[in-house]
């Protein structure tokens, strides 16, 4: 089945805005590409092929066509065909139609065509290849996309996809009339255009369509769509290219190209072709490279006795080389073959030869018959005698120099001259028996130096090239030059090789007193000019090449692993540069060193340099970062080195940097070394990596990932717990939470608690009066007190393991099981309710397992991968499980997982008519679509409200709980959109009368509250600016429900119901406050939350008289107070004073102390009202407190509300507590707990824990189940998820808390009257990720460390800072500046949140894993928490002596790299009588002292190099100057402006190179040089300055000195007119322009003025 729909095509005229319906049967698609997207196809009438652009639709396209087809409402084939083919003949002249897009081609089309189709099921050759290239070249298509090849006979039936599966004929009008007429149109989604098509020939053979079509790239990058014709025998190349706008394809000519078949060969640029006389050719785009040898295979021509018409072709002898079966494969050139043995033309002759004895294929009549399957550079041959061989083509250059040049050159020649010189060069380079690895390169200079019009014979350091070919140096000559007979020269040759000293030294020859041979020494051909031939392909080149070929050796020069290939280099380029007199190039390559960057440092404004792409990427670098980073170009970049580094990351990765020498790369590493320091945390990945911050860069790398597992999450629970029966809280991470909470085992304590799987105990003891059968009756009554707690248990176990589990898909979700059974002491016996002896209540049991289900639900983390199949799996065939399956299903909507269940399991499980099921998957799925008004959801509830139907449906019989869960939905799923229709049918709903048929007539609080609540969420927040709903008069309709008054008349649809009053139950034309009031003042608290807004805050504040007072229900008071709080949320203030302040006077002046131990007594005052109406007023400011404050932990929220809880539980105990009653006092205390645990969600208090576990042990009394339920959610709440969740103070978390801790608790555990219990699982909305947890980067195991966490300022507090030791649940988001890790510990991390919190957010929502690195010789806070063990602080104590008695084997604390503990194994460590190298190891311990504790080991490799380089040259054995440049290089940085005034911002920071180091350098050279000076440089040097030959003995000294005082070129210096200098003044000034230093012009001054008395300071 295809992925997308069926689409019908269109094709737009061309000039004109009409577009239609393509129908033309007669063409076929015969190629798709997607890079770039093209579509070849073939018009089977005029035998054309056309290529056309694939690309989405337009919009207006779009429109346009459907508006047309409705409009002509014909099937629009009939109008299109005809035009269409109009407009393809008409090709021809020029036009060139625009056209729509191709869908994918399903089997459905070749079922329903097969009648049109004849050739679908033939397998004639042209269609089976036609089925490979459909599989090899487009991934969008299956297998079926073309069953043969597919017409596009688009008709109208196109449009609906379930056609063609019900008819087979496509053209029979019959099916219409029964489908239905009003199938939508398909919204076609492709477009084509049309962009080339081949011109008409004279003769075209009918069946001419192509049969393999591929695209190539010749060695020039230029492309080519080829396709094979095999009926002509041709393979048609076209060439194409994209415009300068990059919007459009042009194409060129076509090329012919004699082809029986065709393959191209991807990594070599090249296609292979196999020629109709059986011969391979290899061709680069359309040049011929030359014919393909395969040792083993016998040539065509030996073979076949032309069987098969043969093109003449001009290569048409064949040679057969000298070693056939050698494993090389090669093209074969005339010019370059090479072979000694004649051509055999006898078959005999071939027969008796050994050659054919090696051969794999022995019968003589093969040959190849077809090229197929090419992969890279790899292609099989299919034989004539059904045998495939498998060759490679060999590539265009193996070594990293070759590749290189050549693809400088490439770059700079013009293209058709760039295919010539590759093509010479992949013939001579892959020559029969070609070259080995090493005499690549001087095959190359040989190659290249011929196509320049150099004779390379005559050029004697060309001679000394050893081909290493083999011993004999006969061979190697005989390749690069075609003539045959011998000369003098050979000999000279021989006798300069190698080959012929080895010999001469040879004890043998001196055995044998051979005398040694005089050698004619060549002369010296630089002296004569040579005479190059300037008809050679390359010659007028030549300056460009050796323009490409220098920038090359300057790139290379920037990597130390290239230093053979530079040598290599450097004597072409000599070469070159002598032949084009280019004077300074001479001196430079002399000097050897890179002029560039001398220039750049010293600041002045050089020339720009060149930059081709993809030959200088290094060099270009290199410049960019001297230039921003040691001039600190202002321009370019300011001087911050993060900026910098974002510069050059881009393709720069570490391994480059340490390919980098020392001196270039200085600059860089010291800009890491800044950034390190303090790095952003959403810099990218790459740059993370290059700064060696792996912690950094694992995170960029994880916030990339989809969500999935995280390091965090336990993959399998231990052992011992495993065995246990399941609690259901086995999957929790223990490594944090031992983290979290490491000093006690308040954890286990909590899994104690919240346990329901295992039996109670029960414990009653018998007493002697009593019988054994009352005595089984007390027992089993006080198991069903027990069991009210037990059944409570499940809401607060599903806070705790909230989102802590990852399922696996192939098993169902484990639910732990209720137990509601008991165990009495002493012998253990079991206790049932099931024995009949008491009496227990109906479904006693169901809610619990409900919440039970969703517990075990909520456990799943909104990250798991889980699918729609996986939730119908785990639907229990146990009818008595449906009860936990429903509790499941609400669960995976409050994750988000209910989305991805099908529509059609939603519908088969409401139709079940399962009360909990529906309660369950409405609340879920209305969850799973917060705030979306989602329509398909919304008739899904409305179906459950009678209000939402229209008046005459159908009378549905919805279960009352049913019917409040539909209306949390509505509110759910219209969250915040303050929608008019959905708001008003609310607000009628929160009094709805009953009805007389006893409709509407149980638990009508619960309705009116659902009705309330959902209200307040649909205009949650939006307070006075509820837009276009004016005349419904919320607010004021919502006081009356509160307060009470005449019922006005309904209004709207439903008025007929209400006619009649009802006949059970009799209320007056009064509201009934009684049901109205909760609902209305909860949603006047949502509707203005937060808004402040004191004249509604008035209308709730509590009646000040005695009178008043009497018409309130005290737990009214509760509910006022929280509303009027919620209003005013910015006057909450967390104090004793402030709770207090919410109570009326008269309350206060003659209500009792909480603590008064008598009742006084009072005639004229009701002091039982007075008393409840105290309590719940204080319960009410506390619980907005709660609000106000969760999930803050604030302390003086905690202590205010610990006050209050601690009051409650001393009233309780009392005499008093019977005025105020026990049943209210407890409701307090409840809800002054769960304000408690909202405070301190997550945090696991220590006080609060005690408080509920205090209230778990009380079970007998007025206990009941909601007490127990409230308790229990307290406890869950204070470890929420495990502590890795918190709770938001946001509109929307507000709303859901409302809704769960609505603070009137069931009384037993199957009531719903007041509240419907499912919603209390509603909390799971407010909840958030907000903890933070080290991940120690190298073990991935979580850690402690230092968070410094900065505020923003607020109205109540300036911008403050505070630490916590993290793994920590942070505040909320939108209260936080910036988030810090602090060091020295670890790296320093900073995460600032003034660019918005989606990065934090993200870390947060993966567990929260933030990974962390531990600096150099520092311990983690668990194996150190003081920080008196680590390394540094033991050295700082004693620093100087430190370098000497700095130890190797300390250093495995600093680092864990293995390469800088070898290196302290090796050099460090003393030996016996090391004399001389003590002084060596003295330095290389200080240097890795100093390298391992300021954290850059990296610096390791330029400190030995430059003391390397220094002692070379003291021991004057310098024999390039590369390193001097370098240590130059660094010496200016280090004095360089920039430097010093980064040095200046941060003076504290270590200095990246030890201060003391490099002057010691400096002077050491400095000493060396001028010593050299002193003894008898100076006329070395002046002759150099003069411009005579010098000796040779002193060159590299020469070349160090010139170097090291950048002393400019002879001819500069005569340019300058120095000579006539008599003063050093008069040399100063002459030299400014030429940028000398001072220092340098002191040593040259005694020459330059005639005076060669040294002159050395």
């Amino acid at each position: 089945i295809p992925v997308n729909q069926i689409t019908p095509l269109l094709t737009g005229v061309f000039g004109s805005a009409r577009i239609q319906y393509v129908a033309d049967y007669t063409l076929r698609i015969v190629f798709l590409h997607a890079e770039p997207s093209i579509v070849m196809t073939y018009d089977t009438v005029q035998s054309l092929h056309s290529v056309w652009a694939l690309r989405r639709v337009k919009p207006e396209e779009q429109n346009a066509v459907l508006k047309f087809s409705e409009r002509v409402g014909t099937p629009p084939h009939i109008a299109t065909s005809s035009s269409l083919k109009a407009h393809l003949r008409s090709l021809s002249k020029g036009d060139s139609p625009v056209v729509s897009p191709f869908q994918n081609y399903s089997s459905i089309h070749s079922q329903s065509r097969s009648t049109s189709s004849p050739s679908m099921h033939s397998r004639s050759p042209s269609i089976s290849n036609m089925a490979a290239l459909s599989r090899s070249h487009s991934p969008a298509l299956g297998i079926h996309s073309f069953s043969g090849v597919q017409r596009f006979n688009f008709s109208s039936h196109t449009q609906s996809p379930k056609r063609h599966s019900l008819c087979h004929s496509p053209n029979s009008t019959s099916t219409d009339s029964f489908l239905a007429p009003e199938t939508e149109l398909i919204v076609p989604e492709l477009c084509i255009d049309h962009l080339w098509t081949e011109t008409i020939a004279n003769m075209r053979d009918k069946n001419s369509q192509a049969s393999k079509v591929f695209i190539t790239t010749d060695l020039c990058g230029q492309k080519f769509l080829c396709f094979l014709v095999e009926s002509q025998l041709q393979l048609r190349c076209i060439k194409f290219q994209e415009s300068n706008d990059k919007s459009q394809l042009i194409f060129g000519s076509v090329t012919n190209v004699p082809a029986k078949d065709a393959a191209p060969v991807e990594s070599v640029d090249t296609l292979l072709v196999l020629e109709g006389n059986g011969n391979l050719v290899l061709y680069t785009g359309v040049v011929r490279v030359g014919k393909v040898f395969i040792p083993g295979l016998p040539a065509p021509s030996l073979t076949m006795s032309n069987q098969m018409p043969r093109p003449s072709t001009p290569l048409d002898s064949i040679n057969t080389p000298s070693k056939p079966l050698s494993k090389h494969l090669g093209p074969l050139d005339e010019g370059v073959l090479l072979s000694p043995v004649p051509e055999l033309r006898d078959s005999s002759k071939l027969h008796d030869s050994s050659y054919i004895d090696d051969c794999t294929f022995q019968q003589l009549g093969t040959f190849i018959h077809a090229v197929r399957d090419p992969v890279h550079n790899r292609v099989t041959l299919e034989l004539s005698n059904g045998s495939m061989v498998r060759i490679i083509i060999p590539e265009i250059a193996t070594s990293e120099l070759v590749k290189r040049c050549l693809q400088g050159i490439k770059s700079i020649l013009p293209k058709e001259i760039a295919v010539q010189m590759l093509v010479k060069w992949y013939n001579a380079y892959n020559a029969p028996g070609g070259p080995s690895y090493h005499s690549e390169w001087n095959l190359f200079v040989t190659c290249l130096m011929n196509m320049m019009g150099y004779n390379t014979d005559r050029l004697a350091w060309m001679r000394n090239l050893d081909f290493e070919g083999s011993l004999s140096p006969v061979i190697a000559p005989k390749k690069a030059r075609p003539s045959e007979t011998g000369s003098d020269e050979d000999w000279e040759y021989l006798l300069n090789s190698d080959y012929h000293r080895k010999v001469e030294s040879h004890p043998l020859a001196r055995a044998l007193q051979l005398d040694p041979l005089e050698v004619l020494i060549p002369k010296d051909d630089f002296s004569h000019s040579h005479s190059l031939d300037s008809s050679t392909l390359l010659f007028t080149h030549i300056p460009a090449i050796f323009f490409v070929l220098h920038l090359i050796y300057e790139e290379l020069k920037l990597n130390s692993l290239m230093g053979e290939a530079i040598r290599s280099l450097v004597v072409l380029l000599v070469q070159l540069a002598r032949d084009l007199k280019l004077e300074a190039y001479i001196d430079y390559y002399y000097r050897d060193y890179p002029a560039l960057c001398w220039y750049v440092l010293k600041g002045e404004g050089a020339l720009p340099y060149p930059y081709l792409p993809g030959i200088c990427e290094r060099s270009k670098l290199i410049v960019l970062s001297v230039a921003l980073y040691i001039l600190g170009d202002e321009r370019v970049v300011s001087n911050e080195a993060s900026q910098y580094l974002s510069k050059i990351t881009s393709g720069f990765t570490l391994r480059d940097l340490e390919s980098l020498p020392f001196g270039v790369a200085l600059p860089i590493r010291d800009a890491i070394y800044h950034c390190r320091e303090q790095p952003a945390s959403d810099w990218p990945e790459a740059v993370c990596l290059l700064i060696g911050r792996q912690d950094l860069s694992k995170q960029a790398c994880e916030g990339n990932l989809p969500k999935s597992k995280s390091v965090l999450s336990s993959d399998m629970p231990s052992g011992s717990e495993a065995e246990e029966e399941d609690d259901g809280m086995n999957d929790m991470n223990q490594e944090v939470m031992s983290l979290i909470w490491s000093e006690d085992l308040r954890v286990q304590e909590v899994r104690r608690l919240l346990q329901s799987a295992h039996p109670v105990r029960v414990n009653v003891i018998q007493m002697p009066e009593v019988s054994y059968h009352e005595y089984i009756e007390e027992k089993e009554n006080r198991l069903l007190q027990l069991c009210q707690r037990t059944m409570a248990l499940p809401v607060g176990r599903g806070m705790f393991t909230l989102f802590s589990y990852h399922p696996v898909p192939t098993e169902p979700l484990p639910i732990p099981k209720l137990n509601l059974t008991g165990r009495a002491p002493p012998r253990n016996t079991t206790v049932d309710l099931n024995s009949g002896n008491i009496d227990v209540p109906p479904n006693m049991a169901c809610w619990a397992s409900f919440h039970n289900g969703v517990a075990a639900g909520l456990k799943i983390a909104p990250a798991s991968q889980i699918d729609s199949a996986w939730i119908v799996y785990n639907n229990p065939k146990n009818a008595e499980l449906a009860n936990e399956y429903a509790g499941f299903l609400m669960a995976l909507g409050l994750n988000g997982h209910l989305t991805k269940l099908a529509t059609l399991n939603i519908h088969d499980y409401l139709t079940k008519g399962h009360e909990m099921t529906s309660i369950g998957l409405l609340l879920g799925v209305s969850a799973a679509k917060l705030g979306t008004m989602d329509m398909s959801i919304t008739r899904l509830l409305s179906i459950h409200i009678p209000a939402l139907l229209p008046p005459t449906s159908t009378e549905l019989d919805v279960p009352h709980n049913v019917q409040v869960a539909a209306v949390i939905g509505i509110g759910l799923v219209y969250q915040g959109t303050a929608h008019r229709h959905t708001a008003e049918v609310l607000l009628a709903e929160i009094g709805r009368p009953p009805g007389p048929e006893m409709e509407y007539c149980t638990d009508r609080e619960s309705y009116s509250l659902a009705a309330g609540l959902a209200l307040g969420m649909v205009c949650l927040g939006h307070g006075s600016n509820l837009i276009g709903m004016s005349d419904l008069n919320v607010p004021e309709q919502l006081y009356q429900y509160m307060v009470g008054g005449h019922r006005s008349f309904q209004a709207g649809m439903h008025r007929e119901k209400h006619k009649s009053p009802s006949y059970q139950i009799k209320e007056s034309d009064t509201i009934n406050v009684d049901v109205t009031c909760p609902g209305a003042t909860l949603a006047l608290a949502m509707i203005y939350l937060k808004t402040n807004n004191r004249s509604i805050a008035d209308w709730l504040r509590a009646p000040d008289t005695m009178y008043l007072l009497d018409f309130v229900k005290p737990e009214f008071l509760l509910l006022r107070t929280l509303a009027r709080c919620l209003i005013l949320w910015d006057d909450i203030l967390p104090n004793s004073k402030w709770v207090d302040s919410n109570v009326p006077q008269i309350i206060r002046e003659n209500s009792i102390p909480f603590h008064a131990t008598e009742v006084p007594s009072s005639e004229d005052l009701n002091l039982e009202t007075l008393a409840q109406a105290h309590v719940y007023i204080i319960a009410g400011a506390c619980l907005s407190l709660g609000f106000r404050f969760a999930g803050s932990e604030n302390l003086a929220a905690f202590n205010c509300l610990y006050k209050f809880a601690k009051d409650f539980m001393k009233c309780l105990s009392t005499a008093t507590a019977s005025v105020a009653g026990h049943y209210n006092l407890e409701t307090c205390l409840s809800v002054v707990l769960l304000s408690l645990a909202m405070v301190m969600a997550g945090s696991g208090n220590l006080k609060v824990l005690q408080l509920s576990r205090f209230m778990h042990k009380k079970t007998g009394g007025e206990m009941n189940y909601g007490f127990h339920l409230a308790h229990h959610m307290a406890l869950g709440l204070l470890f929420l998820g495990g502590g890795r969740y918190s709770l938001s103070t946001s509109n929307s978390s507000i709303a859901a808390l409302l809704c769960a801790l609505y603070p009137h608790f069931p009384v037993h555990s199957t009531d719903n009257r007041y509240h419907l219990q499912a919603l209390r699982h509603l909390y799971v909305l407010a909840a958030e990720p907000r903890l933070l947890a080290p991940v120690y980067v190298d073990t991935n195991t979580p850690c402690y460390a230092l968070l410094e966490v900065t505020y923003k300022g607020t109205q109540w507090y300036e911008e403050t800072t505070e630490e916590l030791m993290a793994p920590t649940l942070l505040p909320e988001l939108h209260l936080l500046k910036q988030i810090r890790v602090k060091g020295p510990r670890y790296w320093e991390l900073r995460i600032n949140l003034s660019k918005g919190p989606h990065h934090l957010k993200s870390i947060l929502s993966k567990d929260g894993v933030l990974y962390v690195k531990l600096s150099a010789g520092q311990l983690s806070y668990k194996e150190d928490p003081m920080g008196w063990r680590s390394l540094l602080a033991q050295t700082v104590t004693h620093r100087n002596s430190e370098a000497r008695a700095f130890k190797p084997e300390a250093i495995s604390a600093f680092t864990s790299d293995p390469a800088l503990l070898s290196f302290a194994d090796y050099f460090c460590k003393p030996t016996v009588n090391m004399g001389k190298k003590q002084e060596m190891f003295d330095l290389f311990s200080s240097i890795l002292y100093e390298c391992v504790t300021q954290e850059n080991p990296e610096m390791l490799p330029a400190y030995t190099a430059i003391d390397q380089a220094v002692r070379r040259l003291e021991r004057r054995e310098m024999c390039e100057t590369f390193n001097l440049w370098q240590i130059k290089l660094v010496l200016e940085f280090f004095s360089s402006r920039s430097h010093q005034e980064r040095m200046k911002r941060n003076p504290n920071r270590g200095l990246f190179m030890n201060s003391e180091f490099l002057p010691v350098m400096k002077c050491t050279i400095d000493n060396a040089l001028d010593q050299w000076l002193q003894a008898g440089g100076d006329v070395c040097l002046h002759s150099y300055l003069s411009g005579q030959p010098t000796e040779e003995s002193q060159l590299s000294m020469l070349a160090c000195f010139l170097v090291y005082h950048s002393v400019p070129t002879p001819r500069q210096l005569s340019a300058g007119g120095l000579e006539g200098s008599t003063s050093f003044s008069e040399l100063l000034l002459k030299f400014k322009s030429l940028k000398m230093p001072v220092r340098a012009l002191l040593r040259l001054a005694p020459l330059l003025l005639g005076n060669p008395q040294s002159m050395v300071l």
